[in-house]
């Protein structure tokens, strides 16, 4: 598998923008090391660009007329390879060579079915989703019950306006699709990928735990009465050294925190005393005096772990870099030990070597609260995984949510990587 072309670009025509983007994957397309043969297309644009969503569509599809399908969305930020687009007019294409067999674009006309006598059984899917649609979580939950692993990766599209979709299956292995123009608005749709597409993908957290791990003992709804026993309102005011006796000081700390958690019988806080991949981060929403209670934005149950966090910049950085880091290992474990790795990544400006070798491309979906100044500056996350992963080919988009496995997370950023086979 060679590597994938990729191309992006910022102006206010998008026509413009597209020219661009076209001269930077046919430049590849003619070098040796990247794939010619591409038939998917990954298409990510910034908000500004919605109102154009068929057009841009159409008109990448008439200039690459050997890329048979197309997925994507929109975000309020759009990211490729060292650069993060926000506030901005921007595009940015990847194409994938996949083998033809080994995936399917689903979407609300083509919704993605299993056993469909294609000889096709998707193991993992790249989800696009629409935020308000109803009971987006539980549709997520639902798909991911669609493949044989469980896992899923991506995001909900994000816009100050209209969100939109890209899906399309235009080289016949998709019922459904028929007229449809390709761009859908409400939903799920996305990439499902067959056992053969070799696939890595790590999750990282944005936040840091402020305090012990405790377990819910009592909750109504979205609200937690009992930690460990005790009313959950003064563990909270415990465990953040604040009164309610001083509320402009309490209501600073508050507003900054958060809650981790996860389900019955997974730790929220590792060894490490960081938060593992099981954990979900929500606001907490209110106080409850009267029944000692903290009011968080998910329905939660007894028996589920959670501890108080809050969001940490240097946390992040690490993180990001540790997940870099994992995923180079399991990449090219005889050429870059972890521990040699981690210790590279740490020095300042040094760039790790490029992972050419093994990586045909990447997709990177992370908070649209987690860009540009959470991380020191303009295009400074992506930055940091150019300089922790190699100079590989990557898109992606700052999501309103982000999806990894069966779950939706916020904070955090989900890093994909295409395997190479070796050789």
């Amino acid at each position: 598998m060679k590597l994938f072309p990729f191309g992006h670009a910022t102006h206010p025509q998008w026509q413009m923008a597209a020219g661009l983007v076209l001269a930077q994957l046919r430049a590849q397309i003619a070098l040796h090391n990247y794939s010619a043969n591409a038939t998917l297309g990954l298409l990510y644009i910034t908000d500004a660009y919605v109102p154009d969503a068929q057009d841009i569509l159409d008109h990448l599809g008439a200039e690459l007329p050997e890329i048979t399908d197309w997925a994507g969305t929109v975000g309020v930020g759009i990211a490729s390879s060292n650069v993060e687009y926000f506030e901005e007019p921007a595009m940015a294409v990847m194409l994938c060579e996949l083998p033809s067999h080994q995936y399917r674009v689903f979407s609300g006309v083509a919704p993605l079915g299993t056993g469909d006598g294609m000889g096709f059984e998707p193991y993992t899917a790249l989800v696009h989703a629409d935020g308000t649609t109803p009971d987006v979580a539980e549709l997520i939950t639902e798909m991911a019950g669609r493949t044989a692993t469980g896992y899923l990766f991506g995001g909900l599209s994000s816009s100050r306006g209209d969100t939109v979709q890209f899906a399309v299956g235009g080289n016949g292995n998709i019922k459904g699709q028929g007229a449809a123009g390709g761009v859908f608005r409400g939903g799920l749709s996305g990439v499902a990928f067959g056992e053969d597409v070799a696939l890595v993908s790590r999750v990282t957290q944005g936040c840091q735990p402020v305090a012990p791990q405790r377990v819910i003992t009592a909750c109504e709804e979205h609200v937690i009465t009992g930690l460990d026993g005790e009313p959950a309102l003064d563990v909270l005011l415990r465990d953040l050294n604040i009164s309610l006796d001083e509320p402009q000081a309490a209501m600073a700390r508050l507003r900054a925190t958060l809650v981790g958690l996860t389900e019955e019988g997974s730790d929220a806080v590792g060894r490490t005393g960081n938060f593992g991949a099981d954990v979900i981060v929500r606001h907490i929403i209110g106080l409850d005096p009267a029944r000692k209670g903290v009011a968080v934005a998910q329905r939660v149950s007894p028996g589920m772990r959670m501890a108080f966090c809050q969001r940490d910049v240097q946390a992040a950085r690490a993180d990001l870099v540790r997940i870099c880091a994992e995923i180079r290992e399991e990449m090219e474990p005889e050429e870059l030990p972890l521990t040699t790795a981690a210790a590279a990544l740490g020095m300042g400006e040094a760039q790790a070597a490029p992972s050419h070798g093994r990586i045909a491309g990447a997709i990177y979906v992370s908070c649209a609260g987690r860009g540009g100044p959470h991380f020191g500056g303009p295009s400074a996350e992506m930055q940091i995984v150019r300089h922790a992963l190699g100079d590989v080919p990557l898109v992606g988009f700052f999501a309103g949510g982000e999806i990894a496995r069966q779950h939706l997370y916020g904070y955090t950023g989900v890093l994909t990587v295409f395997r190479s086979p070796l050789g």
